[in-house]
């Protein structure tokens, strides 16, 4: 694992309050579970960042051992990884993403 990989992770996520890590953009999913993810995400009506791991294969390679995570995507709330697409649609499904992301969004808009 490349430290200066390693830093680069760990300044997005403490950066973006809202980040995705997934398989090409949100305009342009690579893959399904990525754009289910993107949609749950969407809907809750806030802005969010993202990495495409196709196009950094070296975070692509590293991230799944920062959480111990390893598959994509990947979303990090607040510097935690509340989890992939499974998690992330049981939760929008539930009501609970929702007010995670809001709170997040809110946050950002107060620094």
């Amino acid at each position: 694992m490349s430290d200066a990989v390693l830093s680069t992770i760990r300044e997005q996520i403490a950066t973006h309050p809202i980040i995705l890590y997934m398989k090409g953009s949100p305009q342009a999913p690579q893959c399904g579970f990525s754009a289910q993810t993107v949609q749950c995400l969407m809907a809750c009506g806030e802005r969010f960042a993202y990495v495409d791991v196709l196009s950094n294969p070296e975070i692509r390679s590293t991230l799944p051992q920062v959480a111990n995570w390893p598959t994509f995507p990947q979303l990090y709330v607040d510097g935690e990884l509340v989890g992939g697409c499974d998690i992330i649609t049981e939760m929008y499904e539930s009501g609970e993403l929702e007010p995670i992301i809001k709170e997040a969004a809110s946050n950002r808009e107060e620094e």
